[in-house]
């Protein structure tokens, strides 16, 4: 069978802003990759000033998931899955009390929803999320929770047996966002060149928080950070093209930070320091 990969994203936009670039290296090699998105995201704003209008406010959930659908198909997802959960929203809020939101639903009932998605697509590798310390959106939490429970429960004969065969996900892996060393590099790469840097606000906020050691395994996406860029512009009621997001030219990044992080949250096949792809150490027989 082919190396599969399974990423789990909170909202529609989530799987172009992490971790993108390598989805698409690896679709490209010939992995075959699955979405699962959890909620439709209609609990967001809308964040690009040309779609603010009152024809995409009033079909938000519907144009989000278009959005995605075109996003994927830039990175090269060989399948979407959409679990159809309600967006949260921030604590708080009318839409985190909803009974539909994602927050509120059972965790074994979500569970069980994911262990039969891992259970049938059979991914070697799974991506989720870390504890998100920097945004702790309630959505992107409950996917950090689910990510540690489903690599522990699709694996157990014992749990949930009408679901299928288990099968046990070798890797897990969560996107590095705030990764510091990327961030540093960046900035001053910027200041250098243009005398500013988009990155001051999240320069101010890491230094607010102590270093974690994390194990971190840096995957090389030159060549491919144009094509995740096309992919989160696809978003374009969350991205606004003159916005923060493309500040940085590619061949900058390219040139200065021609990675994306990516943190080991669990493994059943070890871990080395200079691992540098996300399917080191997996039997291609597995």
């Amino acid at each position: 069978m082919p190396m599969t990969l399974l990423a789990l994203h909170a909202h529609p936009d989530d799987e172009s802003s992490k971790g993108a670039a390598t989805i698409s290296r690896y679709a490209a090699s010939g992995v075959r990759c699955v979405l699962v998105t959890a909620t439709g995201g209609e609990a967001g704003d809308i964040l690009n000033p040309a779609m603010d209008r009152p024809e995409i406010a009033a079909n938000l959930k519907a144009v989000r998931e278009a959005e995605l659908a075109e996003a994927a198909a830039i990175q090269g997802y060989d399948e979407v899955i959409l679990l159809g959960y309600r967006d949260s929203g921030m604590p708080d809020s009318s839409d985190n009390a909803d009974p539909r939101a994602f927050c509120n639903q059972p965790v074994d009932d979500v569970l069980a929803r994911l262990v039969g998605i891992v259970r049938e697509v059979r991914p070697h590798v799974v991506i989720g999320y870390d504890d998100h310390e920097f945004y702790p959106h309630p959505d992107h939490l409950r996917i950090h929770e689910m990510s540690l429970l489903v690599f522990d429960a699709a694996a157990d004969a014992n749990r949930f047996p009408e679901l299928g065969e288990p099968w046990e996900i070798k890797k897990m892996y969560a996107p590095t966002m705030f990764a510091h060393d990327r961030i540093h590099a960046l900035h001053e790469a910027m200041l250098e060149r243009t005398g500013s840097s988009p990155y001051e606000r999240w320069i101010e906020m890491i230094e607010t928080r102590p270093i974690v050691e994390r194990d971190v395994t840096r995957i090389d996406v030159t060549g491919y950070v144009e094509q995740s860029r096309a992919a989160l512009r696809a978003h374009r009621t969350q991205i606004d093209p003159d916005g923060h997001w493309f500040q940085v030219p590619t061949e900058v990044i390219e040139e200065i930070y021609p990675w994306e992080d990516f943190e080991l949250m669990a493994s059943r096949v070890g871990w080395n320091t200079d691992e540098d792809d996300l399917f080191a150490g997996i039997d291609d027989a597995a």
